[in-house]
């Protein structure tokens, strides 16, 4: 059964996409592995990059070439400082040359060796491959970025889409059921299972240290999108609101970093009509950090990384103020679950589901965890997320221009009002009168996906991408 760890699904890295820059940029770094396990990394005199499909028609605006060469140059997406990826990519532009993996020079122009075919590889819509010549021949791989920053190989399928791959959870979840048996059998909550999970491959201390580092990434990141005014980069000329909508809402306290900042916030009174601000805000915040390249976290994908810390804000500004590191893993540890039973009964690729495979699904996983966060019991914490995933369904990607702009940041905010509204609406109910169970609307989302037109899954060759001409933004 596949071990996917909260670590996979809530992983941090650089905007805009997790599907076109971090899979990319991923599969880069395994491709430079490849070659260094083979020997033939030094050997290496020449590389070029084929796109493919989805990557190719809508890789500009995601940034898809400027992955890659950061991928091959050996920049690690959550540790290379964001100020410093402009001028990496300038110095290769510019000297026509890329330092592969920082240690071996060759010539590379951007133009003319990252190449995009607009044709579909088969196994999935985001494919790409690498070529290296080298003094023995000339080395070729293929790897497809799945989304929420998975990368595979055909020839493994899904043997190499997690971190823990050769491990295995004591109780392994595949199916929202299962979840729910587990909870039952040892009357346990969704986030005890989980952590007992997790703690069977890392220590006890591991697991709070990373989860709380997600955290902090996460709070950062909503922290810099209230502190930034400007117009995000891509020819959109999108203005970026968070900071106007902070301006508006923001107290007069001092503070010197996120964490203060954090604390001065809960100290404002909010009415009904704020709530929805400050929500919107925090989401907005995060991606718009997301679209100009910033570090956010995969939440289960970049593109709809604002709702899942926007919503766990909204429980610690709004709903518990005493709420600390105990509660943010807890509702960490949840969502994480939730998302990695979409990824194994679906997709959490926009390219194969469209967006409801990505705002969708992150409603759901934030649903389910401010529900539990409240009260709720692992029954209703799953109709939760079955209600945000089924106010999603059929729900189109379609970027203009490509760019993780529009409609995509606005798409946070209704996410994350539409995951409160579920948890509320979850909490209210009784399970046994539900009609329709998590696995089947994940059944019913996954069918939804193959019957969707091509052009909706994150082509840019339909929709708002085409009834909009980026040249009158």
């Amino acid at each position: 059964m596949e071990c996917i760890s909260v670590f996979d699904m809530l992983k941090i890295g650089v905007g805009p996409s997790s599907s076109h820059t971090l899979g990319p940029w991923r599969a880069a770094e395994s491709f430079i592995k490849e070659l260094q396990s083979l020997q033939l990394l030094e050997k290496t005199t020449y590389v070029s990059v084929d796109l493919y499909g989805s990557l190719s028609l809508t890789g500009v605006g995601h940034a898809t070439d400027l992955a890659v060469m950061l991928g091959l140059s050996g920049a690690d997406p959550e540790y290379v400082p964001v100020e410093d990826i402009q001028g990496i990519v300038k110095k290769i532009n510019k000297t026509q040359q890329l330092q592969l993996n920082n240690q071996f020079p060759i010539e590379f122009s951007p133009e003319k060796d990252i190449v995009f075919h607009k044709n579909f590889l088969p196994f999935h819509a985001n494919g790409l491959t690498f070529n290296a010549k080298h003094s023995e021949g000339i080395y070729t791989s293929t790897f497809y970025s799945i989304g929420g920053g998975f990368v595979v190989k055909e020839e493994t399928s899904t043997q190499e889409l997690t971190t823990e791959d050769k491990k295995s959870f004591p109780y392994p979840v595949e199916t929202a059921d299962q979840l729910l048996k587990h909870c039952n059998d040892l009357g346990k909550s969704i986030s005890e299972i989980v952590h007992i999970n997790e703690t069977s491959i890392r220590t006890e201390e591991e697991v709070e240290r990373e989860l709380m580092r997600i955290w902090n990434t996460m709070l950062e990141c909503i922290y810099i999108g209230c502190h930034t005014e400007g117009i995000l980069p891509g020819g959109l000329n999108v203005r970026r609101r968070a900071f106007d909508m902070y301006q508006k809402l923001k107290g007069d306290f001092p503070y010197k970093n996120p964490q203060e900042w954090l604390q001065t916030i809960r100290k404002t009174k909010v009415y009904f009509r704020q709530i929805l601000k400050w929500v919107s805000c925090f989401a907005l915040a995060v991606n718009e950090v997301n679209a100009s390249l910033g570090r956010v976290v995969t939440a289960p994908t970049n593109g709809s990384s604002g709702v899942i810390p926007a919503v766990l804000m909204y429980y610690m500004v709004i709903e518990n103020h005493k709420a600390g590191d105990k509660e943010i893993q807890q509702f960490l540890k949840v969502a994480g679950e939730i998302g990695s039973i979409f990824k194994k009964g679906a997709t959490i690729s926009a390219a194969m589901g469209g967006c409801q495979a990505e705002i969708g699904v992150s409603s759901a996983m934030a649903a389910g965890a401010l529900c539990e966060l409240m009260g709720g019991t692992p029954e209703q914490v799953l109709m939760a997320a079955e209600i945000a995933m089924e106010h999603h369904l059929g729900l189109t990607c379609d970027p203009i221009g490509g760019l993780v702009q529009i409609p995509c940041i606005e798409r946070n905010t209704m996410g994350a009002i539409k995951a409160i509204n579920a948890a509320e609406l979850a909490l209210d109910s009784d399970p046994k009168n539900a009609k329709v169970p998590l696995d089947k609307v994940i059944h019913t989302m996954w069918q939804t996906a193959l019957d969707m037109n091509n052009k909706y899954k994150e082509t840019s060759e339909g929709g708002l991408a085409v009834a909009v001409n980026m040249a009158d933004c």
